[in-house]
């Protein structure tokens, strides 16, 4: 059953509601238990992914140099908490722990760029782009 929901969330970036049902069905396993997994482990998502994704750093280095303002400031300019996706579905914001950027933090993730050394203040400009 975790086979099968990994691909449906590596094709798809979410675990659709219809689709846990199929797969209660298709594997004749109680709904409650397909559920449960999808909860369970963070890998899985069942909310619809932003085009953009947003990750955070709150490792160690990252959080002596202030990135709980840097989160805060994510989430004043996207109006969403880690484990979210705004309305439009143009972000969803996630906590991570080290990223390896140690001596750069804090820093933020979007997508495949690195924002080393930010603060709140750059936040909405570094963010303005993303469409």
């Amino acid at each position: 059953m975790i086979r099968v929901m990994m691909e449906i969330q590596e094709e798809n970036g979410w675990l659709p509601r219809d689709v846990m049902l199929k797969i209660s069905e298709k594997l004749e396993v109680p709904f409650s238990r397909v559920l449960r997994v999808a909860t369970f482990y963070k890998t899985f998502s069942m909310i619809p992914p932003g085009r953009h994704k947003i990750q955070v750093c709150t490792g160690t280095g990252c959080h002596v140099r202030g990135s709980q303002k840097v989160l805060e400031a994510v989430q004043d300019a996207t109006g969403i908490l880690p484990g979210e996706t705004d309305a439009e579905e143009r972000f969803s914001l996630e906590t991570v722990n080290c990223q390896g950027c140690c001596t750069c933090g804090p820093m933020i993730k979007v997508d495949e760029t690195t924002h080393s050394r930010i603060t709140p203040a750059e936040i909405a400009d570094a963010l303005k782009n993303y469409d």
